[in-house]
């Protein structure tokens, strides 16, 4: 990791364990708006892309994907704090990659308000020099830009940035921004489907990510 300056990461799944907290919402934002339920499957197969995105795939009427969305959004709100988990070793392999010299940043697809909201329920924003949500940036993951407007905020080429994600949309984006990727199995998506994506690298937690850590402190 040598020639590697900074390590960007997805939120949802990758950060925080918010598998429960997602399936939740989406159950009761369907039944509620529409009156209707979808097997779990069906809800969560397009997460770590915008909710208006996902919304899409119930809905073609415009004013009724807002409902959903609204109606997601104030329900998440409300249970929040209470179902959402950081995985184990988050915060110790965030310390020891900074300890290391890399900048670190957050790319997701949620708003940049309720994922600070994420990270200060578990004291961590301040182990992030930059957070990039879906209203941040005009384009969106598989779209690369998102992951381009971190590396250009932080000053770094996007060619030495890794960034690591659980979904296939988290690949692509990296991809085609011209980062180094990393698959997180411990998310939300099957390895089979984060494989097929051809990673550079996968890990099957995330204190395996302080490896990158004790790799470059042996190379200064």
């Amino acid at each position: 990791m040598e020639e590697v300056d900074a390590v960007l990461f997805d939120f949802d799944g990758t950060i925080v364990d918010s598998y429960d907290l997602i399936l939740e919402c989406f159950h009761y934002t369907v039944r509620e708006v529409l009156g209707v339920d979808y097997a779990d499957e069906v809800l969560m197969c397009k997460v770590g892309q915008p909710l208006v995105v996902q919304m899409e795939d119930f809905t073609h009427d415009t004013a009724l994907r807002d409902e959903l969305c609204r109606v997601y959004r104030t329900y998440n709100a409300r249970i929040h704090d209470e179902r959402i988990k950081v995985f184990p070793g988050v915060a110790d392999t965030l310390q020891a990659l900074r300890a290391a010299g890399f900048a670190t940043g957050i790319v997701t697809s949620k708003r940049h308000a309720p994922t600070m909201r994420g990270l200060n329920v578990f004291g961590i924003a301040s182990l992030f020099d930059v957070v990039v949500g879906s209203d941040d940036c005009e384009g969106h993951k598989p779209d690369p830009a998102p992951v381009l407007h971190a590396a250009q905020l932080l000053g770094v080429d996007p060619a030495r940035c890794v960034y690591v994600g659980d979904s296939p949309f988290d690949m692509q984006a990296g991809k085609g921004a011209g980062c180094r990727t990393v698959a997180a199995l411990w998310g939300m998506f099957a390895e089979g489907i984060l494989r097929a994506e051809r990673p550079d690298g996968a890990a099957r937690s995330f204190s395996d990510l302080t490896a990158y850590a004790h790799a470059r402190v042996r190379r200064r």
